[in-house]
């Protein structure tokens, strides 16, 4: 009896430490894993250069690693939702920059993904105005099709040499 009971008890202090449920413990490998994302994600977006500064979006603290959240939504696809902050409450390219944020990450990510980009709450006059268009896919597309915002946003994300 006493050797099932001590099977039992390390059976199943082995199963509250993989699950992250016993305290003290590392993170489950699923938020291991969506953090690692995260990350990734954020190593994209954080040379973004600014529309009318010489600055990235990182030198600006426009976009944080904590701005970044990743959660899994099935089998390996996942929901990326950025939160940024504009420079000041009245920003005129905040739309610009949300822009910049999507095409982005249009491009560079590498795994399946659904993707929302919001600005912090409270940090913008028009906000909700803002967030409405930099997640409706139509006005995207629609954006994207002006040759002088085009050549905006890539100017914004490429990559310096």
């Amino acid at each position: 009896m006493s050797l099932v009971l001590g099977l039992l008890s390390h059976t199943l202090s082995r199963v509250l430490r993989y699950s992250g449920l016993r305290r003290g413990c590392h993170a489950p490998p699923r938020r291991a894993m969506e953090q690692d994302k995260a990350l990734e994600v954020y190593d994209i977006i954080r040379t973004i250069r600014d529309p009318e500064k010489p600055n990235t979006l990182e030198e600006l603290e426009v976009v944080t690693e904590s701005c970044v959240k990743v959660n899994e939504i099935g089998e390996e696809e996942y929901l990326v939702v950025i939160r940024f902050t504009p420079t000041v409450p009245h920003c005129s390219l905040a739309t610009l920059i949300g822009l910049c944020l999507r095409i982005k990450l249009q491009r560079c990510l590498p795994f399946r993904h659904k993707l929302e980009i919001y600005i912090s709450e409270g940090t913008h006059s028009t906000e909700e105005d803002i967030n409405k268009q930099i997640n409706d896919k139509e006005r995207v597309a629609a954006a994207m099709e002006n040759p002088n915002l085009r050549e905006i946003v890539e100017q914004c994300v490429t990559e310096p040499d």
